[in-house]
């Protein structure tokens, strides 16, 4: 790694981590039914880190952000290594490198049509409402099988007005394709290494107080919780990564990278 790359790493770290606990502040809100993944719209910090300064630098910056809000989030920092770090790590890691690559858009474009509807019937198919609600009854809430299907929908929703989004970029803002896309694989991918590292862990380990002490949480938590960071996740990237950096690159040409051959 470049000196630069370096100090942007330390310096977006700092960013993602200050920005991250600010926004838990005003925003204390965590996934439904299993909780622990909090809801997270600072995301974009490190995929503009990513793309300026190269996927290490977006790599490490993720990583040292997500590991400091972490543990002065939920005190940890066990859990912070085996789901957030690692996560957030190969995720931005993934986002910096395919955001360079000049990517055959129609072909990609394709399978991530194919995976959208894969994702949409997984969550279909495979959360059962009526565990949903034993387990929140568990807990002392009481949830309908309404409430679980409206959240399911909503969810839904999320995954097609992020692919819609991603259509609409590419074709209007060509110059925005690869970055789109690499969003959407790179937070896809962090995803699901968030939702089977905090099953994992929870399988050996008791979880924070701030999250009931839970202990062996049930499968399908797994796929909540990935489901849960794509979806609120990504919005976030896709609409206020390209702007800003663009008025990155007006500011600082230098900046602005140089496609490599896919």
């Amino acid at each position: 790694m470049k000196a630069i790359e370096v100090a942007m790493a330390g310096v977006g770290g700092a960013l993602y981590a200050a920005l991250g606990y600010l926004s838990f502040a005003i925003f204390p809100v965590f996934a439904p039914v299993v909780g622990i993944v909090r809801f997270w719209p600072v995301v974009f910090v490190p995929a503009i880190v990513a793309v300026l300064f190269g996927r290490w630098a977006g790599g490490i910056s993720a990583a040292i952000g997500i590991f400091i809000s972490d543990v002065l989030i939920h005190h940890d920092p066990l859990l912070s290594l085996t789901a957030g770090v690692t996560a957030n790590f190969i995720g931005f890691f993934l986002l910096g490198w395919i955001a360079r690559k000049n990517l055959n858009w129609k072909k990609t474009l394709i399978g991530l049509g194919i995976g959208c509807i894969i994702l949409i019937a997984t969550g279909y198919l495979f959360i059962n409402p009526n565990l949903v609600v034993d387990y929140y009854a568990r807990l002392g809430a009481n949830v309908t099988v309404s409430d679980v299907m409206q959240g399911i929908n909503v969810v839904v929703g999320v995954f097609v007005f992020s692919y819609a989004l991603v259509i609409a970029v590419g074709f209007l803002i060509p110059k925005w394709r690869s970055y789109c896309i690499a969003s959407v694989i790179g937070l896809l991918v962090g995803s699901v290494i968030v939702g089977l590292g905090v099953w994992g862990y929870s399988q050996v380990f008791i979880m924070p107080a701030l999250f009931n002490s839970a202990f062996q949480l049930p499968t399908y938590a797994a796929l909540i919780l990935f489901v849960w960071t794509f979806a609120t996740e990504i919005p976030f990237m896709l609409i206020l990564g390209p702007p800003i950096l663009e008025a990155c690159y007006r500011a600082f040409p230098s900046l602005r990278p140089k496609r490599e051959g896919s």
